[in-house]
């Protein structure tokens, strides 16, 4: 397992205004708790020692809510000056991150596990001599609060192409483990992720994992109620 992982919430979260006219997405709360907290928690679980999380929009809220957290020790990567998107963003928390493959996490979805952690699934899957990047995917029966389409198609050998909306294919669950040597030389500027995710294509090293369980993602205030009628449903199963 990854000792280390990578907190993207640095995100302006238009789209779940009003709610983030006061404060960041992450920190809307869903089944009461913050999103933040549900991938946090999902860390600490998985047996991750320490997440540096960037901020940018309203950064101090952040930052004082993850004060009191004993697990994982949380580093902050503060964007508060310009906002990198996702891969600009661990660019900046590289030498945060050490050399050793990481994980990342998307801080406005979370998931449910079915029977074990997906963390720590995905953690048994990678095998950094074939993979550069080991992405965590979910079909739609396990999806709520998903609108857009497929993602990535699974071939039987695990490694992933673009899905351009088949509907066979699987939805990116915000979640991954990545090798630091890919954003060798990148610098930390504005760009995404989807630059490492074709160039790992091309090179046959982007590698993928179905998820078990419910998978959820809240882009819009009117996601919150669905997303707790889910987190009540998988808690009365476990009752």
């Amino acid at each position: 397992m990854p000792k280390t992982a990578m907190v993207l919430a640095a995100g302006l979260g238009k789209r779940m205004r009003p709610l983030t006219d006061t404060m960041p997405k992450p920190l809307v709360r869903v089944a009461g708790k913050t999103l933040l907290d549900w991938g946090l928690d999902s860390l600490a679980e998985a047996g991750v020692a320490k997440a540096v999380v960037n901020v940018h929009y309203f950064p101090e809220q952040i930052v004082a809510h993850v004060a009191g957290r004993p697990r994982p020790a949380v580093v902050i990567s503060d964007e508060s000056e310009a906002l990198l998107d996702s891969a600009g963003g661990i660019a900046k928390a590289l030498p945060q991150l050490g050399a050793e493959p990481f994980l990342v996490l998307n801080a406005d979805t979370f998931w449910i596990d079915r029977d074990e952690s997906n963390l720590k699934r995905l953690a048994l899957a990678w095998d950094a001599s074939r993979m550069d990047i080991l992405l965590m995917l979910a079909d739609f029966p396990s999806a709520t609060g998903h609108s857009g389409g497929t993602d990535f198609l699974l071939g039987p050998d695990g490694t992933l192409k673009r899905a351009a909306s088949d509907p066979a294919g699987l939805i990116y669950a915000g979640a991954a483990i990545m090798h630091p040597r890919i954003f060798a030389g990148a610098e930390a500027t504005p760009h995404s992720l989807n630059l490492y995710f074709d160039r790992a294509i091309a090179a046959g090293r982007l590698y993928g994992m179905k998820m078990e369980g419910r998978w959820i993602t809240v882009g819009t205030p009117d996601a919150i109620a669905p997303a707790e009628a889910v987190v009540a449903s998988a808690m009365a199963q476990d009752a």
